[in-house]
């Protein structure tokens, strides 16, 4: 079983993010040593070269994470869609395996964005029936 990807996120936290640190609450709501694991992995990524890291493993060592922790967060940036692994078959990464930003998060949540303002706009008859047999589902 998957374990659970559990984010709190509602519209007054979005709109009090300023920063990173924010983001990273967000995230890893409640576990500081995650949220650690989860800054070091971004920031470190972030600065990488190409924005390309062959391994995590490095990471932990140099900010004190266990490995426990920092594959639990790696487990979830994935699940999420944060991060990505590339396998040393991938020809856009020169053959080279590890880690990179992954786009499928932000798409995820734009894409969220765009079904609920389409349910919310659409209103024509055909579609009437179609949301109230909705509950039936449920």
């Amino acid at each position: 079983m998957t374990p659970k990807t559990k984010i709190e996120l509602n519209h007054n936290k979005i709109a009090r993010i300023d920063g990173l640190d924010d983001f990273v609450r967000i995230i890893c709501p409640g576990n500081k040593n995650q949220q650690a694991a989860f800054l070091a992995v971004f920031v470190e990524l972030k600065w990488a070269p190409d924005q390309f890291l062959p391994a995590l493993e490095p990471i932990a060592v140099k900010h004190g994470i266990s490995r426990r922790t920092l594959e639990t967060v790696r487990a979830k940036m994935r699940r999420l869609g944060i991060v990505d692994h590339v396998s040393r078959f991938n020809q856009r990464h020169g053959y080279r395996e590890g880690w990179v930003f992954s786009q499928r998060f932000e798409k995820s949540l734009t894409r969220l964005a765009e079904l609920t303002a389409e349910h919310k706009g659409c209103t024509q008859c055909a579609r009437k029936q179609k949301d109230f047999d909705a509950f039936r589902y449920l």
